[in-house]
């Protein structure tokens, strides 16, 4: 049985592997490109046609939202760029001083055409098509060309929908709760006991760096957004836009707390430094404190990244559970720091600064508030669709649905902090 096991094991990694969205990318963008070859074999009077494969190449993105702005900002920059190349071909033919003019131009109607970030397609369109002898002959062609391989990157789309990107959007998130629970295990650590100022401003400056993480996770995000609409695979595709991009918001905020949090300790290590920053007994509930917190934010992210129609409810239960844990222990903080500050009020300020920021963490974390920031959102997509000359009555029957759905699950859940 063992023997067995470990010979299917690779066959078994690899179906897994097959079915990752970078694989599956992979294997479109290559039936597409060559698809679109055979095609202008036939089509085009070039005896090698590669703007078709090139162009379906480009235009088989990630998305098909996103393969479909593409393709039509594509196609339109390649014409704008060969009939540019023809203007140029009849009046002055190619020189030196026409092509540093033939660029200036085809970049000019670029942003006019409004092609975005295909401005340089144009250009290198246009040189390529004047660069022949045969002027006309070879812009049409490449016109063909370009036409045959977006209606083939467009087509792939549509019979071979692309992956959806939320599960890797899911583990970003995860990944950015799990640094922002490491990091703030080490400044409970700190915290308990006799912190150096060298050690604080390491600290801070680690909390600086989740600025970076956020960044990359907002892209990994819009790319998720991007791949659920106009997808055919996916159903309830505004609800997981909307909780994905609150969720990041909250985790976003959070890490901006946390680097105050970080500066309020390093300026409070400064002010007592050789001290320790706190009190034994006070340090020793800061420190469970932000530990408790920490496992909130972890959990949060679990919430966000889980399917709402599955198991999101025990997942909103156990962060109920640890937020009011996490609120009990910040009311004995609470209650430790007004004793220390009767009793040396020196560093008040920098003391109330910690439990402000700490509060404000479970505020943003706190399950009604989160409800509260999905209607929101969900209000804000129905204003904006019914803005819009042409309003779809479907739209609007489906968030309000989720509307319900969202307040019926408010109103089972009561405050956490």
């Amino acid at each position: 049985m063992a023997d067995v096991r470990e010979r299917t094991e690779p066959l078994v990694r690899l179906a897994r592997r097959s079915r990752e969205p970078v694989v599956v990318q992979a294997l479109r963008s290559a039936t597409a490109a060559t698809i679109a070859y055979v095609i202008a074999l036939h089509l085009s009077p070039e005896a090698a046609p590669l703007t078709a494969p090139l162009t379906a190449l480009l235009v088989v993105q990630v998305t098909l939202y996103a393969t479909l702005t593409n393709g039509i900002r594509r196609v339109n920059s390649v014409v704008a760029g060969v009939l540019v190349a023809i203007a140029f071909s009849q009046l002055v033919g190619l020189t030196w001083w026409s092509l540093a003019l033939l660029i200036v131009a085809s970049l000019a109607v670029g942003h006019l055409v409004r092609v975005d970030e295909y401005v340089p397609e144009v250009a290198i369109s246009a040189m390529l098509v004047l660069g022949v002898t045969t002027v006309g002959d070879t812009a049409w062609a490449r016109i063909l060309e370009t036409l045959i391989g977006a209606f083939v990157g467009m087509a792939c789309n549509l019979l071979l929908p692309p992956p959806v990107w939320v599960e890797e959007a899911g583990e970003s998130i995860d990944g950015l709760a799990r640094r922002v629970r490491q990091l703030m295990l080490r400044i409970g650590e700190q915290a308990a006991g006799r912190t150096p100022f060298e050690v604080a401003v390491v600290r801070l400056h680690e909390a600086r760096r989740l600025d970076h993480d956020i960044v990359e996770v907002d892209a990994a995000l819009r790319q998720a957004e991007d791949s659920l609409r106009l997808n055919p695979r996916v159903r309830e595709g505004l609800l997981h836009r909307v909780v994905l991009r609150t969720g990041l918001d909250t985790l976003e905020i959070c890490t901006v707390v946390l680097r105050v949090l970080a500066r309020s300790l390093t300026d409070l290590a400064k002010e007592r430094d050789p001290e320790p920053l706190f009190p034994k007994e006070t340090g020793v509930v800061l420190e469970q404190l932000l530990s408790e917190v920490a496992d909130a934010v972890v959990s949060f992210a679990v919430l966000v990244t889980t399917d709402v129609s599955q198991s999101a409810e025990s997942a909103e239960e156990r962060l109920a559970s640890e937020l009011r844990q996490a609120a009990a222990t910040r009311d004995k903080f609470a209650q430790l720091l007004l004793e220390e500050v009767q009793r040396d009020a020196r560093q008040w300020q920098l003391h109330g600064a910690v439990l402000t920021e700490v509060n404000r963490m479970l505020d943003e974390l706190d399950t009604e508030h989160r409800s509260r920031r999905l209607l929101e959102e969900l209000d804000r997509h129905t204003r904006a669709q019914r803005e819009r000359p042409l309003s779809l009555p479907w739209f609007k029957d489906r968030v309000r649905v989720l509307r319900r759905r969202l307040r019926n699950r408010k109103g089972g859940v009561g405050r956490s902090s």
